[in-house]
């Protein structure tokens, strides 16, 4: 098929939209830009050619057509009359990336993804949106507007996942809870929103890398015999770490958040979206406790451990222990 001899092609113009949309001196270069990303991203969707992936890579366009069709008039209104519409384009650009209460597309198409492109669309596809959403902040109302949106994605994120049993969609809801923490280190500085986009999609990567292995989508595959013991513990320790548990990394950039917020004496958003990780850190227990307890026969998709696999098992677990030093160490920064 044509489409897996130019894949390289539409990554790299996917890729070209990203960097268009965030360097671009106006709103319509950012629109080009977003576009472009758009429709390179959606054969990246659609290559499995199943029911599925088509009803995903239909809907996704859908949605964000809606967000780039508010953003273009948003930009236009900006040049006929002197309304602020930077409201108007944050709303757009928080439906583009599924951000509370625009999240209701975000899970379902997440399911009909592949691992592979779930781990693109969970972590590159959010810089774009993010970026773009810092022009808008000028001003401290539209601050304390998308940190309202941000509790929100917080509590939607944490209480949605809760009776998921899929494994997409537990982390689809999992990356709405950590939208919000992106967007309240957006509303404070850049540097904080890149600390924390960084450990999470590293953190997210690697579970989705770790499932993409054993080709596990649902929670009763982990409990398959398949699964090596010491596989299922780094799961454990990855999930605990992407619900930013301490000691583990994924805490090290809530805790740089909260320690800012604190300094300014911003005590409330902290205090419910920290009550929130708490409920994801339910979830992501119930999928370990009942892979570690429960125990079923092998499966006909088990694969066996690559060479790649058992080199990415030590390097994650290595990263993910390793706020054990940095912590200390930024005690004196």
């Amino acid at each position: 098929m044509l489409i897996h001899i130019f894949h390289p092609l539409f990554f790299f113009s996917f890729l070209l939209g990203i960097f268009m949309s965030i360097s671009s001196p106006t709103w319509l270069a950012a629109w080009v830009g977003l576009e472009l990303n758009l429709l390179s991203f959606i054969p990246i969707i659609a290559i499995k050619k199943n029911f599925f992936s088509s009803e995903a890579s239909l809907k996704y366009f859908l949605i964000q057509a809606l967000g780039s069709a508010t953003i273009i008039a948003s930009a236009s209104l900006m040049l006929t009359t002197p309304m602020n519409t930077n409201l108007l384009i944050e709303l757009a650009l928080l439906l583009k990336m599924g951000a509370a209460p625009f999240h209701f597309w975000f899970p379902q198409v997440m399911e009909g993804l592949d691992w592979a492109s779930a781990i693109i669309f969970m972590t590159i596809q959010k810089v774009a949106p993010m970026v773009l959403i810092s022009y808008t902040l000028t001003s401290i109302f539209n601050q304390n507007f998308l940190m309202m949106f941000a509790v929100m994605s917080s509590l939607v994120g944490a209480i949605g996942g809760i009776n998921q049993t899929m494994l997409r969609k537990i982390l689809a809801f999992s990356s709405i809870n950590h939208m919000s923490w992106m967007l309240l280190s957006m509303s404070l500085s850049e540097l904080y929103w890149f600390y924390y986009f960084i450990f999470y999609s590293i953190i997210s990567s690697s579970i989705g890398i770790l499932f993409l292995f054993q080709q596990a989508f649902h929670i009763s595959h982990l409990s398959s015999t398949s699964f090596n013991p010491l596989i299922k513990i780094l799961a454990l320790i990855s999930l605990l770490s992407l619900g930013g548990l301490p000691p583990f990394i994924g805490f090290l950039p809530k805790w740089l958040i909260i320690q800012q917020l604190s300094t300014n004496l911003q005590f409330l958003p902290p205090t419910i979206m920290l009550f929130a990780a708490l409920i994801t850190l339910y979830y992501y227990l119930r999928v370990t406790i009942s892979s570690l307890t429960l125990h079923s026969l092998k499966p006909s998709w088990y694969l066996p451990q690559t060479l790649q696999m058992k080199i990415f098992l030590p390097v994650l677990l290595t990263f993910n222990l390793t706020s054990l030093l940095i912590i200390p160490s930024l005690l004196f920064f």
